[in-house]
């Protein structure tokens, strides 16, 4: 696999990949959350290629404290064969390459698979809670 930043032309190829793996909520524009991402030097779009298509990205990015990601995601077809942690070590060395110290992601509770695949990496969970407010 072969990880690049998405380019801006592609974003309809990153967001199929996506809404196959159950990531795009009704709520949120994924088309607006990439061009975005793409749009400043504290965010971008990683993509994972094999034959000119993408099969795994991840959206990473840093507010002056903290990295964050989001979209982490791999064809479903291309499941279990390491192209997950391949995509979040590079978007670990991302943050790492601007002096970000610590990289933190959000996991639906339900969502039970993906917290086993993070601890497997040698994240941990922290005791806080999320509050949010739609604006």
């Amino acid at each position: 696999m072969i990880i690049s930043t998405l380019a801006e032309e592609r974003i309809p190829e990153v967001v199929a990949l996506w809404e196959a793996t159950g990531l795009t909520r009704p709520w949120n524009d994924p088309v607006a959350d990439a061009r975005q991402a793409l749009a400043t030097e504290s965010s971008t779009v990683l993509v994972g290629m094999e034959d000119n298509t993408i099969i795994a990205s991840a959206m990473v990015g840093f507010d002056g404290h903290r990295g964050w990601v989001y979209y982490v995601a791999v064809a479903p077809d291309r499941q279990g064969v390491q192209l997950g942690a391949e995509i979040m070590h590079a978007a670990e060395n991302w943050l790492r390459e601007r002096g970000v110290g610590k990289l933190q992601l959000m996991i639906r509770a339900e969502n039970s698979a993906v917290r086993r695949f993070y601890r497997a990496l040698g994240y941990q969970t922290e005791e806080v809670a999320v509050m949010s407010l739609r604006l």
